[in-house]
């Protein structure tokens, strides 16, 4: 008969051996963390433990700790960088240790920590980490932009995430995020960063401290204002000025809304609009934001309405009343599209593309006119009504001219604008102002 008594204790005995032997190497491990240098062989001992300790950890409390030194090693491993080592070996160092995924490690392993000892009511770890953070903090922001201004757009918006999550007061950090996976093409996590940012009620107020640097001089932005006036104090930096950052929460909303119609998901994007319009009444980027869906689900009807509700808020807005004339003209509501485009003029007189667009309203009919033309015979009654809409056609281009010499005084640079305004002249008969268009 099998002794089974003797084989669980046994197996007891063998697994109390790999939790003692598991216990020793955190100790060790800790022991060699807590040294002021990490280098040579103190950093070969910790990388081998590192490895050895983590699948080996069975208690909550173990699974942390091995997963905070893990999580650890690159900035032992970058700490442990000197003048000596050759360039290419420290670029391939710098590059494995910063790159998203290791910065993602980075970003969990620390935060785990923190939460357990949160948990626990023992911060054993927790000033390390948070200075941590604070002293690489900006070095990661760097890695990000540097990434960000190479257009490698997901790479940036996954360390800027990583960043967020490591200081959550930072949400500016999480907003880039956003943006930068909407500019990789990724809906998936751009629509996650976004409803976050929704969900914290970011809106990106706030002000912008600059001041120029004189070894540059260049303007310079910082954090704060107590930071800028400390140089400008110094001596390094002058002229300092403030800007106000405005609210960017329509523009989330509108970006949540375009994101789930990209997915399919419309009715989730009307509701979404719903929502905030219903915490923010009066507040135009939202409502435009809702416009802005309406529109790409051919609602003209609930677009206008819309756009409507955004002028009763400021009549005066330019660009809304340009928004309505684009609107009325694909409804072919072209008289009202007229009247709002000419208002666009009248309140801002050098807004180009009203101009170009009212010169397309007048142009309009000349499709028609020469479809009509071309059908005429060489009878007296066909020839007497092409002289009529001859005329009418003349009277068309005449009324659309001075509109496209203003938009090409306007912008000289736009080569449809010449394009149209060649067209009229040539229909025009006016050879010298084709000649001196065409020698710009």
């Amino acid at each position: 008969m099998i002794n089974t008594k003797k084989i669980i204790i046994a197996g007891t005995l063998i697994i109390s051996g790999f939790t003692y032997a598991q216990k020793e190497e955190l100790k060790a491990l800790k022991k060699i963390y807590a040294k002021d240098e990490i280098k040579g062989a103190d950093l070969a001992e910790y990388k081998a433990l590192v490895s050895k300790v983590e699948p080996l950890a069975t208690e909550e409390g173990d699974k942390v700790y091995a997963t905070f030194y893990k999580a650890m090693l690159p900035v032992l491993e970058l700490n442990a960088l000197d003048k000596n080592t050759p360039a290419i070996q420290a670029q391939m160092i710098v590059a494995k240790n910063l790159s998203p995924t290791s910065i993602s490690n980075f970003e969990k392993g620390l935060n785990a920590t923190l939460d357990y000892e949160k948990k626990t009511g023992k911060k054993i770890q927790t000033d390390d980490i948070l200075e941590t953070i604070t002293s690489y903090k900006p070095e990661l922001v760097n890695i990000a932009v540097k990434l960000g201004n190479d257009k490698k757009y997901k790479e940036s918006s996954e360390i800027l995430y990583s960043i967020y999550k490591l200081d959550k007061k930072d949400a500016d950090k999480l907003y880039y995020a956003a943006n930068y996976a909407l500019n990789a093409e990724d809906p998936d996590k751009a629509l996650q960063y976004y409803q976050e940012l929704k969900s914290i009620n970011y809106t990106g107020e706030g002000t912008t401290y600059l001041a120029i640097n004189k070894a540059t001089g260049k303007d310079e932005t910082f954090t704060n204002k107590a930071d800028r006036d400390k140089l400008v104090l110094l001596g390094t930096h002058s002229n300092p000025k403030e800007e106000k950052n405005p609210s960017v929460k329509g523009e989330i909303y509108k970006n949540i809304a375009a994101l789930l119609v990209q997915k399919g998901q419309n009715e989730e994007a009307k509701a979404a609009l719903i929502e905030a319009k219903k915490e923010n009444p009066k507040d135009t980027a939202i409502i435009l934001a809702q416009a802005d869906l309406l529109y790409k689900l051919k609602d003209m009807e609930g677009y206008k309405k819309s756009i409507g509700e955004a002028l009763a808020i400021n009549p005066n807005d330019a660009d809304l009343i340009f928004n309505l004339g684009i609107v009325s003209a694909a409804s072919n509501q072209f008289a009202d599209a007229e009247k709002y485009y000419a208002k666009v003029i009248e309140l801002k007189p050098d807004y180009v593309n009203a101009y170009i667009n009212l010169a397309d309203l007048k142009l309009k009919p000349d499709a028609k006119i020469v479809e009509e033309m071309n059908k005429l015979g060489n009878s007296e009654k066909d020839l007497k009504r092409y002289n009529v809409i001859k005329l009418e056609r003349q009277n068309l281009f005449n009324s659309a001219l001075p509109l496209l010499e203003k938009a090409h005084e306007l912008d000289k640079t736009n080569e449809t604008i010449k394009q149209n305004l060649k067209s009229v002249y040539s229909f025009l008969e006016l050879t010298d102002k084709v000649k001196a268009l065409k020698n710009e």
